[in-house]
């Protein structure tokens, strides 16, 4: 991707019907850091340049005649990262941010020429740790973890400093106790010690103040059906706003790799989907919260209203639940209190990192599992893949058991689940059963990868909608709506519709879905069409 394009004469005079024509002097400032809503600016005659957000002011881009500013804040709202400078004097054209959007949404080559700048420009952000945040953690602090994986799931560029390997006076010199790391500097202003995700998400910013107005659309959870349904309906004009508890991508976002997605044959890692996908829907005008939790919806009335854990309200027509199912949690003592510091529930290259040369175990059967098992092989020494039933082929594909069944450093354990874990301030040893053996086998092992098992997140919604034993949200057909209190219409609720009508479920969330991401993806994007045909019912 190129992130320093030049436009075409024929291109600018296009760009100038939205612009403003502004003389600037050498040393002007065009955005600070943190300002939200930054509009592009194309140089005409002149030179721009791009620095970081400290003290140093050093120069990370140059933009010369032809060329443009910005990244993937002007897309999303969200405040900038960097600084804008005038070196040059010259003569600019400033394109406010609403512009920008209304102008790519009609002219498909300064689109594709944007949004290929914008976001290269924001991966070499993060390649290069040029952000307005630096975490300072250890990797046997699963707080330290889960703030890494909170930035790199939301593509926010950050510096990460490695308390023990840097020298034993840093925490001195930093006035830290190792109760209080992790440590964020962030903004240039903000110390943060050990922050929750919704403090940082606060610190950052990364919440524009959503409007209060009704919307057309709330979709709640940014998995891969969620963020389908967001591209669908922004695209489609209906005003959407998307809530995420976490980070987007969902359980998706925790795979290294997804070979087996239509049109990405060499496969694509979850985390590059979700950012895709979040640029796709921002380009439309869809808004999404970020480490936001939705506890109660009322239904009672139009339109409905969605209501967040800080008691924030949301007014909406309709709403598409795809809050996904999540690994389910090692059914042994101690298991959580190992959660982060060597029983881990993603298998990304951060968590590669933490046991790189080291035997691990992977728990799971299925593609998940499966694909784990391949990409932790090629750093691991040894990689244990611990099955529950008596041969891979029931739930994973193919092509993988093939790649396992070929991988010498990877040795199947069938018909054995892990029994005990123990250590002290980390895993140290992992106890697993063969059942059909009746053999127990202790290993000094520190690391342990589970993705087994698919535990849905509807305890709040238990009160509201029809779910079916196991608590997925039952939808459509499925439903027996002459016993379903809830369903006050004549008609019979649609495909993915609940039981409450303009309530519908996607994905992994719903009963009886296929627990594939292009699936979740095609339900995402159908939920749509179903929302378009519940609103003109509503308004007739």
């Amino acid at each position: 991707m190129r992130d320093n394009p030049t436009l075409t004469e024929e291109q600018i005079n296009r760009i100038k019907r939205s612009a403003t024509l502004r003389n600037v002097a050498s040393g002007d400032v065009l955005y600070e850091p943190s300002e939200a809503n930054v509009p592009l600016f194309v140089v005409l005659e002149g030179v721009v340049i791009n620095t970081r957000t400290g003290e140093d002011d050093t120069i990370l881009a140059t933009r010369e005649a032809g060329q443009f500013t910005g990244e993937m804040s002007v897309i999303s709202g969200k405040r900038s990262l960097l600084k804008a400078r005038v070196a040059q004097g010259g003569r600019l054209l400033e394109v406010a941010r609403d512009k920008v959007l209304s102008l790519m949404a009609k002219d498909t080559e300064l689109c594709e020429l944007f949004m290929e700048a914008f976001v290269a420009r924001r991966l070499l952000m993060i390649q290069l740790g040029e952000g307005n945040v630096v975490l300072f953690g250890t990797k046997g602090s699963a707080r330290s973890l889960a703030i890494r994986e909170f930035l790199t799931r939301n593509a926010h560029p950050f510096t990460y400093v490695d308390i023990d390997s840097s020298g034993s006076n840093l925490m001195d010199r930093l006035c830290v106790k190792h109760s209080e790391i992790p440590v964020v500097y962030c903004n240039n202003r903000y110390v943060l010690r050990n922050p929750s995700i919704n403090e940082l998400a606060q610190c950052l910013d990364l919440n524009i103040d959503a409007d209060k107005s009704v919307w057309d659309v709330v979709v709640i959870g940014a998995g891969p059906a969620g963020l389908a349904a967001s591209v669908y309906a922004a695209s489609e004009g209906l005003r959407t706003l998307v809530i995420e508890k976490s980070a987007p991508g969902g359980q998706a976002g925790s795979s290294s790799k997804i070979e087996n997605y239509l049109g990405f044959p060499i496969g694509i890692s979850g985390q590059e989907l979700a950012t895709r996908s979040i640029a796709q829907a921002q380009k439309f005008g869809a808004q999404i919260m970020v480490a936001k939790s939705v506890v109660h919806i009322d239904t009672s009335r139009q339109p409905y209203r969605v209501i967040l854990e800080s008691g924030v309200k949301f007014n909406t027509r309709a709403i598409v639940i795809a809050t996904g199912a999540q690994y389910a949690r090692l059914p042994v003592e101690d298991a959580e209190t190992f959660a982060g510091r060597g029983v881990y529930y993603n298998a990304t290259h951060m968590e590669a990192q933490l046991c790189d040369s080291e035997e691990i175990v992977v728990v799971g059967g299925g593609n998940s599992a499966g694909q784990a098992a391949v990409f932790l092989s090629q750093t691991s020494s040894r990689v244990h893949l611990l099955v529950r039933s008596d041969k891979l082929s029931e739930s994973m594909s193919r092509y993988l058991i093939g790649r396992i069944e070929a991988n010498p450093t990877i040795e199947i354990h069938y018909r054995t689940r892990i029994a005990g874990l123990r250590g002290g301030g980390h895993l140290e040893e992992v106890e697993w059963r063969n059942d059909a053996l009746n053999e127990t086998t202790c290993s000094r092992i520190r690391h342990v990868f589970v993705m087994a098992g698919a535990s849905p997140r509807t305890d709040w919604l238990e009160d509201l909608l029809v779910l079916d034993g196991k608590g997925f949200i039952m939808t459509g057909p499925d439903l027996n709506c002459d016993t379903s209190s809830q369903w006050s219409l004549k008609r019979p609720p649609m495909l993915l519709e609940t039981s409450v009508a303009g309530v519908f479920a996607v994905g992994d969330i719903r009963a009886g879905s296929v627990k594939r991401v292009a699936s979740a993806v095609g339900e995402g994007s159908m939920a749509v069409h179903l929302v378009h045909r519940f609103l003109a019912e509503s308004a007739s």
